[in-house]
This record gives C-alpha cells, structure tokens and sequence, in this order.
C-alpha cells in the first residue's frame, strides 16, 4: 500500500523519540532523509538498516516526480528531517501535497518539534502564538515582517516565534530590539541538548548581552 509517512525525529537528545517512529523507520521501504549522515547516526543508535536516500531543499523539485513513481509501486516511504518535524521550515511540503494530490496516503507521525518545546518552558503566554520560520535576511522583507508584527500584536496578544542561526541571532535580536524594545522576549539555545540555555528579558537588554552564539536558537517575543 502506498504511503508517506512524515516523521519526527528528536531535535538534540536522541532519547526523545517515540516507539511508533521506530517502528515505521524499522519497517519502512525507504527513507527520505535531509541529511543522510545526520540521520544515519540516529538509525544506527536504534539498530535500523533500512535504505536512505537524500531529500533536501536543493534536490527536492528534481526528486519528487521519482518518490512518487516508487510511492505509487506501492513503497512505503518515511519522511525525516535532520530534527525535528519535517516541514516545519524544512524540505517536505511540496512531496506531501503531490502525494496527496496523486491519492497517496499522507500519516504523520508526531513528535519532537522545536517551536513547542520552546514555547512550553519559554514561560510567555501559550494561548495565541504565531510562527514565522526563519527571521528573513533580506531588508526589505525584513520591513514587511516586522511591520506584520506590529499590526498582529496591535489587533491581539500573541506570541511570535522564528527560528535562527548560530551566525545571525544576534543580528536578529538587535533588528527585532530596534521595533520592539519592551517586548518580553526569549532565546531558546540548544533545546534538549547538554547546553541548554534560555535568555530571558525585553528586547533591548538581550541586544546588549553577551550569550553563545553556538547552536541553533529560538526566539519568541510577546
């Protein structure tokens, strides 16, 4: 029977991966994997030796009419990103819609994901939030998100949430400091990992902190 299944898998501790993803790993006639060096070390802590194949931003387009051809011979075929849910500001969404598309079934497998982790211990309010992926690089688009922001947190109290590198947080932080200086603010580093780390305070007093810059990193502000 052909199916994607979209699987997560842990975003730093490797303890933190549920028995149903592997068992699908385990039983799955191929994987799709971001980074198959990355995945690879997860399979083989776990004892999994089903086949791999890279899936990535860069090979997506060119792939995807191949994965549905093995999806429609009846394949069964896990989906994984490095960490975390695939999807979320990760490659997958265009395959899932072509295979809903060509009548594919589409199961997910939940687990780790980086924004509610950091959202459940960030200690701002978890009713209304918003995630916006990755804080853009570009000016211009800089301007339309940050004036995005403002008009959302105008009409209604909510959390806002980006993901970032370890080369552009700081950046990030002062940009986001420059529009919201009095926002309550949060930067998760390291989420699950040994170095952990949660910055908290306004805007304008994390611009001017010294923090590692090592790792991957969540903000959210509200």
């Amino acid at each position: 029977m052909a199916i994607l299944y979209v699987v997560s898998t842990p975003i730093g501790n490797m303890q933190d991966i549920t028995l149903r993803a592997l068992e699908v790993l385990k039983e799955a006639d191929l994987i799709l994997a971001e980074d198959t060096r990355q995945t690879g070390k997860l399979l083989t802590k776990y004892g999994i030796g089903r086949p791999m194949e890279s899936f990535f931003e860069h090979n997506e387009e060119r792939k995807i009419d191949s994965i549905i051809s093995k999806l429609k011979s009846g394949l069964e075929i896990a989906l994984v990103a490095d960490s975390g849910t695939p999807t979320i500001s990760d490659p997958g969404f265009k395959l899932v819609r072509k295979s809903i598309g060509e009548g594919i079934s589409v199961i997910p497998v939940p687990g780790p994901n980086a924004v509610l982790t950091a959202l459940v211990a960030s200690g701002l309010a978890t009713d209304k939030f918003i995630f916006l992926g990755y804080f853009p690089k570009k000016p211009g688009k800089q301007k339309e998100i940050l004036e995005f922001i403002d008009k959302t947190l105008s009409m209604q109290p909510v959390t806002v949430i980006f993901f970032e590198s370890p080369y552009r947080v700081k950046k990030t932080i002062s940009i986001l400091a420059s529009r919201f200086p009095e926002k309550e603010t949060v930067i998760a580093r390291e989420l699950t990992k040994k170095h952990e780390e949660f910055l908290r305070g306004k805007l304008k007093d994390l611009a001017t902190k010294e923090f590692s810059t090592k790792g991957e990193f969540t903000i959210l502000l509200r």
